[in-house]
């Protein structure tokens, strides 16, 4: 080649280490040159090293050599006098700290991507025309109110002054914004709690307007973004650390990926937010549905009376009722999905239950689908609520009778099921013994995308109306309430099977139901005497009025204390009704459990919103003691509260 004045038209490899090889995959090159090892790019190289004999200078620059899957650091320098000039280049092998940046830059855009996630914490809704907000306890603990206030109602004005006086402005831009334009609103802030710090949440509503373009109302929810701005900080952090990676970069990128782990599991919860939304959206298009129905029927009821039409009050009443039990059915399938529903389980066997619901289920699919059941003699029994069993059998038939537009044949089989311990662990159960209730169809089956989301809340296939996509949700829900769980094996094309597994109760105790009188009439020989204790004025009034109507001698007490003071002049009651979840100091079990200090026998009917398992302990109730789920009908509770009085409560 020429020397270090002229240009360079190739140069000669004089010498290599076996290091060159092992790191470039290029063997050989000693006594070679340029050209002839790399002639496609020599005059790239010829030029870098040209550059480097003409000025003295050193070129640092990086190479990825595929072959090998090698990333190298090349320093090329010169040596030896002007004269007699060489090029010295020095290969450090980086492929580890590549692949250690590559990693931390995925494990950032993870952290980024989940940073859209967040916890609902509360609700609110302002009537905007009235200035009045209707918040629920989660929102008064966010805005350090006492939740007593919060139920009284607030106004703008003390909503605002819990908010940091700094981010007080940018939230009256945002809401001004939002109250002129309507529609979807979003804006994060902080807010004094009752511990006298400021934490952050993001608040999430949507403005309506009336006719006239003016904001009449303004729902939404809060969501605790705390965690979300510490995860901010740390991905910070770990950028900051990405750029100031040195000569040490492996040892500290192995501390800084450790600690982004840990954050990425205190994510994984957060991701699942998206199904909240889902959830949130289908419960307020179905609740809003419901309750536009009782407040029209209500309104028709107001204009008929004011008019002095009482003919079409009736239809009125049973429009509202009608949508009164489509809410509470409603409520119940969203605590079956939450494994918050009260349920009453009782020693039972599925051969039995299906059997009694082979009518039910041949009329609900039709005729053109044939029903094969399936029921081996030495069933086991199982603990079970038999209604919500029943309706998770209802739900199936009818899932599987949609699956199957031109027929078909749904088999119905019950069978007698122990897991070890490697098959109950892939149902996520206990090793041990199970009553399985399995349900087939020769249906269109179903995609592998459609099965994976089958026991979303909301999600559904059907077309618009015929489906809430709260069936299957119910029945998961239901299962893993019940101490089993619930699987589904389907393709496109061949037909579906859902696969219910209950734990297995030993004993021989099968209860059977009572065939119902029929009536709600007060039809009772002699008064009893019933002490009704809510701390919900209009539901204990409702209550009253209902048992006085059946023939009941009633009193009442708006909590467990006063309760105890009304029981002390009363000792003759003949069964207490209690709510379960009440304040001062005192729920409905502790205060049957002080009344039946002093009277063992006194049967008690509980009466719940929703399962609170750990107040009645668990579902295992005494004898002579039940639960009734809010709303009920005045039929249910006459039912209940005559076989309690009568001497028929059970356990």
């Amino acid at each position: 080649m020429d020397g270090p004045h002229g240009p360079l038209s190739d140069y000669l490899h004089i010498e290599a280490n076996s290091g060159y090889e092992r790191h470039t995959g290029i063997g050989g090159i000693v006594g070679k040159s340029l050209r002839e090892i790399e002639p496609d790019n020599a005059q790239t190289w010829l030029d870098l090293y040209g550059t480097v004999l003409r000025t003295g200078e050193t070129a640092r620059f990086e190479q990825e050599f595929q072959a090998v899957g090698r990333h190298i650091e090349v320093s090329a320098m010169r040596v030896g006098p002007v004269e007699m000039a060489q090029v010295a280049v020095l290969f450090r092998d980086i492929t580890a700290r590549k692949k250690t940046e590559a990693a931390l830059r995925e494990n950032v855009q993870r952290v980024q991507l989940a940073l859209a996630a967040g916890a609902i914490i509360g609700t609110w809704f302002w009537d905007v025309p009235k200035d009045q907000f209707s918040v629920d306890e989660g929102f008064a603990d966010a805005f350090g109110f006492d939740p007593a206030k919060g139920r009284a109602g607030l106004s703008l004005a003390e909503v605002v002054e819990t908010i940091h006086p700094d981010d007080r402005a940018a939230l009256a831009s945002a809401m001004a914004a939002a109250l002129a334009r309507g529609g979807a609103y979003a804006h994060q802030y902080r807010t004094r709690r009752r511990d006298g710090n400021y934490y952050w949440l993001e608040a999430n509503g949507r403005v309506e307007l009336d006719a006239d373009g003016k904001a009449s109302a303004f729902p939404g929810v809060l969501i605790d973004i705390e965690g979300r701005r510490a995860v901010e900080a740390e991905r910070d952090r770990a950028l900051a650390a990405l750029r100031g990676l040195n000569e040490t970069l492996e040892q500290r990128v192995e501390q800084r990926t450790a600690a982004l782990l840990d954050a990425e599991a205190a994510l994984r919860q957060a991701q699942k937010m998206d199904a909240v939304g889902q959830l949130t959206g289908g419960l307020a298009h179905d609740f809003n549905n419901i309750l536009a129905g009782i407040s029209g029927s209500l309104e028709l009821m107001k204009i008929r009376l004011g008019q002095g039409r009482v003919e079409d009050l009736e239809r009125h009443v049973n429009a509202a009722q009608s949508a009164v039990k489509r809410a509470a059915s409603l409520t119940q399938r969203l605590l079956a999905f939450s494994r918050r529903q009260t349920l009453d389980p009782k020693p039972s066997n599925l051969n039995r239950i299906i059997a009694g619901m082979q009518e039910l289920l041949s009329r609900s699919v039709g005729p053109a689908i044939a029903v094969e059941t399936v029921a081996p003699a030495g069933l086991w029994n199982s603990f079970v609520d038999v209604s919500q069993l029943e309706n998770a059998l209802l739900n199936l038939c009818i899932n599987a009778r949609d699956a199957m537009p031109d027929g078909g044949t749904l088999r119905i089989a019950s069978a007698n099921q122990t897991l070890d311990a490697e098959a109950a662990a892939q149902r996520g159960l206990p090793a041990g013994e199970y009553v399985a209730l399995t349900v087939s169809d020769t249906g269109v089956g179903m995609t592998p995308e459609v099965l994976a989301r089958a026991f979303d809340p909301f999600f559904t296939t059907k077309p618009a109306g015929l489906g809430t996509g709260l069936g299957l949700s119910m029945v998961y829900g239901f299962a893993g309430q019940s101490g089993g769980s619930v699987h589904i094996a389907s393709e496109p094309g061949r037909g579906a099977t859902v696969n219910l597994l209950l734990p297995r109760y030993v004993g021989d105790d099968v209860w059977e139901e009572a065939a119902p009188d029929g009536s709600a009439s007060p039809a009772i020989v002699w008064r009893k005497k019933i002490l009704v204790v809510d701390d919900e004025p209009l539901v204990r009034t409702v209550a009253v009025e209902m048992l006085e109507y059946l023939g009941y001698d009633v009193i009442e007490a708006k909590d467990g204390p006063s309760a105890l003071e009304v029981f002390a002049g009363h000792t003759d009651i003949d069964l207490l009704i209690t709510d379960v979840g009440m304040p001062n100091g005192m729920n409905g079990r502790q205060l049957a459990d002080a009344i039946r200090a002093r009277r063992p026998d006194l049967p008690v009917l509980f009466v719940t919103g929703y399962a609170e398992h750990a107040v009645l302990n668990h579902g295992h109730l005494e004898r002579d003691m039940q639960i009734i789920t809010k709303p009920f009908a005045v039929e249910v509770l006459a039912r209940r509260v005559k076989a309690l009085t009568e001497g028929e409560g059970g356990a």
